[in-house]
């Protein structure tokens, strides 16, 4: 007990934590966009995992990791693409259009791996930076300015994120469109082509997430990599009540869980390993149980917009 609560393990710990709620971040700061215009992408998990097979791949045949981030990025724009087209074009169902994007990622990146890398390999992924000065302060600089760029900046998309949907023309069009399709409609603004840059937008940050785990985490590619993370990242904006500030609390949470079960790992704590790894979960399905915002849903969630219908 005194090894857990010691001052090392509680500033490693906590550095994991801000680590691991990075990719759960980035995918869940996008969803907020894509909910936000009515439109729940269930295959957040499927585009990270092809676009962390994309950035493995790039940087294990480059060794250029900005390079293999674009190739996240490129991926994850196609998918949101094709999320956009069957569910605004299209108007399909949202759920069943998601997890057939979700099943897509999951058999794709499999067989993609398989064919093309075959075996696990390790990649250098992103170094830690550490931020001059800030850095050397007593407990606070090994915890918040020892990390990666990639935490760095999904931290920093918190308040952009919140200043876009808040304070910007852009934002409110956004808002719009979840609230009441047809009145924004009725205003001249494009309703399909707002839902499909707010998709679009979402699934370039879910690309992000997976580039996030598989080149500066883990630095590997394996089947199933992410284990569910873009489906948590989904709830954790319904337990944010659809706000960046909220969605960032709730990644902390999940992480925080994550990472201390990983800690006792580490430590040799005598706990089975199976209720170590279901904590974090048990955990993020309890504060949803408890604290979702139903209130604050967008109304034209998950419906899909026909002109002339209210």
């Amino acid at each position: 007990m005194n090894e857990i609560l010691s001052a090392t393990v509680i500033t490693g710990m906590l550095n994991t934590m801000f680590t691991l709620a990075t990719p759960l971040l980035f995918a869940a700061l996008g969803e907020t966009f894509a909910q936000k215009s009515g439109v729940v992408n269930l295959g957040v998990d499927g585009i990270m995992l092809m676009s962390a097979f994309a950035a493995f791949y790039v940087v294990l045949q480059t060794t250029n990791l900005w390079l293999g981030l674009l190739a996240a990025v490129a991926v994850g724009f196609g998918m949101g693409l094709i999320m956009s087209f069957v569910s605004v074009t299209m108007k399909a169902e949202q759920g069943v259009s998601g997890i057939g994007l979700q099943m897509f990622g999951l058999g794709m990146s499999s067989l993609l791996f398989k064919v093309m890398v075959g075996t696990v390999k390790t990649v250098s992924g992103f170094p830690r930076l550490e931020i001059p000065l800030l850095s050397r302060i007593p407990f606070f600089g090994p915890v918040f300015f020892n990390s990666n760029i990639l935490v760095y900046i999904a931290f920093a998309l918190v308040p952009i994120c919140w200043w876009i949907l808040e304070r910007t023309t852009i934002g409110l069009m956004i808002k719009a469109v979840g609230q009441n399709p047809a009145a924004a409609d009725s205003r001249g603004i494009n309703v399909d082509l707002v839902r499909y840059g707010s998709v679009c937008f979402g699934a370039i940050l879910a690309g992000v997430a997976g580039a996030s785990i598989s080149i500066s985490i883990v630095n590997l590619f394996q089947d199933n990599l992410t284990a569910g993370q873009g489906f948590i990242a989904v709830a954790l904006v319904y337990f944010g009540g659809w706000t960046p500030i909220g969605v960032m609390f709730g990644a902390l949470l999940f992480s925080v869980a994550n990472s201390f079960q990983l800690w006792m790992q580490v430590l040799g704590v005598n706990v089975p390993a199976s209720i170590a790894n279901m904590l974090p979960y048990v955990l993020t399905i309890v504060a949803l149980t408890v604290t979702v915002y139903r209130g604050r849903a967008p109304a034209a969630l998950n419906r899909p917009f026909l002109r002339g219908e209210n």
